[in-house]
């Protein structure tokens, strides 16, 4: 274990041929994802037992077959992150397919000092805490939640395989999976009704932070994460996210659409070593196990926490309620039943009903599940402007509750200040709310007079802003702070308002893309 093994990875996923198809080719093969996560009792003790005995099952796959599947498909880009291999392939209306390795080689996502170690061995064998064959469970869950989903297929790619010639060496007797990209209007079909095209986050981020009129359904967005916990995927950081989108008048609307569902129905803790560091002390404490309890609801928000805070900011506890209640109805047993059963045969025999009697129990617990996100992301609401003219409004309300509004001031003509945002803050539930500006000149009013407050944290951004801050709370604290350069902002103090004003720009720091 003093150093990386060079041949970790099984030499052939093929076990065997099956059924000829046309011209005497094969159709189909009898194959295993991953018969090296397969290990001894000591080696599980420690390790965990994770998923080995599903990676090491044989099953039934059908060839990749580029002239028949999806109409015929040609090979278009190669890409991959630090894990996958995988290519892009194109139809020929411009719709365009991933196809992505199953198993993964983690070894570039650690320092070059450490590639050769035995670490790598350790962190390749963890790739047995995911489930290879999930995909299509999830896929069916989503069909049955009304969320937006592709349609995966696994694939075996032969030795010397037709139309990957120049990639046979990292394509050929491997094991793929198989689905649409979510890009470009090319992509877009009747489930997605009027919208005009599909864009990553980095498009999205970029337009919403800049200009007025891009704005998230926040509604759609926040039924598909308690989604996510659902399935138990805890890896839901803004990359693995497309938006459809939506022109509706003079607001541009982002609709989610999810992606890479490599972590749902993860399993982790069940060896001394993973359990250690998936303690909630731990370093691992974001990979959360996909049991029939679900516990630790803010480890399913870890990962998110840039995207969940600025597009979930609008959700209120009703609302989270409500969308437990539609997934509730919509997952019945018989549709839950449905979905795993999409398992390879093989595959469901060990643990499809293991799977099934766990997510009857977390729809069960998703009205629980809700309150803890809204209890999690209440305690501390972001909300941010554009780079272009906003006006805040605050209203302190004397129980302790604070209305918070966001008005988007046209660039020319007369018209009104459009409402963009509308919200009430309750006292028992936000400790602080911070307000944004970004860029360009804003405005922002406070007031109103209350016996106990929320703290307001106002940053300015970069251009010359006003503050009118009247508001009154009873006691000595001043719950309104202000922060900005010395002469970048414009103030009319109260009672409350604590200037908090720096010299260098590094206060208008904003993330704005999740680097």
């Amino acid at each position: 274990m003093s150093c990386a093994r060079k041949d970790y990875f099984q030499k052939s996923s093929l076990v065997s041929d099956t059924a000829s198809g046309l011209q005497g080719k094969w159709d189909s093969a009898i194959v295993v994802a991953g018969k090296h996560y397969d290990r001894g009792f000591f080696h599980r003790l420690w390790w965990g037992k994770h998923y080995r005995k599903v990676w090491a099952t044989p099953v039934t796959l059908p060839i990749l077959d580029l002239s028949r599947m999806h109409g015929g498909l040609s090979p278009n880009e190669l890409g991959g992150g630090f894990q996958t291999t995988s290519l892009t392939l194109e139809d020929e209306n411009g719709k365009k397919y991933a196809l992505r390795s199953v198993d993964k080689n983690p070894v570039e996502v650690l320092p070059k000092g450490l590639r050769k170690s035995f670490i790598t061995n350790l962190l390749r064998d963890q790739t047995s805490a995911a489930h290879p064959y999930g995909a299509v469970v999830v896929s069916a869950l989503a069909m049955g939640a009304k969320i937006p989903h592709s349609h995966p297929k696994f694939v075996y790619i032969p030795k010397d395989p037709e139309g990957l010639e120049e990639n046979k060496d990292a394509f050929s007797d491997k094991i793929f999976l198989l689905e649409e990209k979510f890009e470009g209007p090319e992509a877009l079909t009747k489930y997605f009704g009027n919208a005009k095209d599909l864009v990553d986050s980095e498009d999205f981020l970029r337009k919403r932070f800049s200009t007025h009129g891009h704005r998230v359904n926040q509604k759609a967005f926040a039924k598909a994460r308690l989604f996510d916990i659902l399935i138990g995927d805890w890896d839901r950081h803004e990359g693995q996210w497309q938006w459809a989108v939506y022109d509706t008048g003079s607001v541009t609307s982002y609709s989610p659409v999810p992606k890479d569902r490599d972590q749902a129905f993860f399993k982790f803790d069940d060896g001394i070593v993973p359990w250690l560091f998936s303690r909630s002390w731990a370093p691992l404490s974001k990979m959360k196990t996909f049991k029939a309890d679900i516990k630790s609801v803010e480890g399913y928000l870890e990962n998110s926490e840039f995207i969940d805070s600025r597009f979930l900011n609008e959700i209120t506890l009703e609302e989270w309620q409500q969308f437990a209640q539609e997934l509730q109805t919509q997952l019945t047993d018989s549709v839950l039943a449905q979905a795993v059963a999409t398992l390879p045969t093989a595959v469901y025999e060990l643990n499809g009903p293991e799977i099934l009697q766990k997510l009857k129990s977390r729809r069960e617990q998703l009205p629980q599940v809700a309150n803890k996100v809204y209890q999690y992301l209440s305690e501390s609401a972001l909300i941010p402007g554009t780079d272009q003219e906003d006006i805040f409004e605050v209203e302190r309300q004397q129980n302790g509750n604070t209305l918070v509004r966001v008005y988007q001031k046209p660039a020319e003509g007369d018209a009104p200040p459009l409402l963009v945002f509308e919200r009430l803050f309750h006292y028992k539930d936000t400790k602080i709310i911070s307000l944004y500006g970004l860029g360009h000149e804003d405005e922002f009013k406070v007031g109103g007079r209350a016996n106990r407050g929320i703290e307001l944290k106002i940053y300015g951004g970069e251009g010359e802003d006003k503050l009118i801050d009247s508001s009154y709370v009873r006691g000595w604290g001043r719950k309104t702070r202000v922060y900005d350069t010395k002469r970048g902002i414009e103030v009319e103090k109260g009672k409350e308002t604590r200037l908090k004003l720096q010299k260098g720009p590094e206060v208008h720091a904003f993330d704005r893309d999740g680097l």
